[in-house]
């Protein structure tokens, strides 16, 4: 799945990143805990959070998260997108909650990455 599939099934937008609309996605993970995030194996994965503060981009970048998706309709600040910018890590942002948006990502075949566990 692409980027600009996840942004189609999603109804969502793109706040940064269009021009990686086509890197492929292999796994997705919906945490507002950052620390959960941590616990999935690294795997060009998409998250969706409704989490807005820096340390979502920090945790982006060490987890080769290419995408993170804005549930509810939450927006990065300015800073979030310039430390996405240099990251290169595609911001989106849609209205649904992040149980639906999860709900039908996996309904089109993504699923979630493995457990280090």
């Amino acid at each position: 799945m692409t980027i600009k599939d996840i942004r189609d099934i999603l109804g969502a937008r793109f706040i940064y990143g269009e021009d990686h609309k086509d890197r492929e996605v292999h796994a997705a993970c919906g945490s507002d805990m950052m620390s959960d995030v941590l616990a999935f194996v690294k795997d060009s994965a998409v998250l969706l959070t409704g989490l807005c503060n820096p340390q979502v981009i920090r945790t982006a970048e060490m987890m080769d998260i290419i995408c993170i998706v804005f549930v509810r309709g939450k927006m990065p600040d300015d800073n979030m997108i310039e430390m996405a910018r240099e990251k290169g890590i595609a911001l989106l942002s849609t209205g649904h909650r992040m149980f639906s948006a999860c709900g039908m990502l996996y309904e089109k075949g993504l699923r979630g990455g493995s457990p280090y566990r």
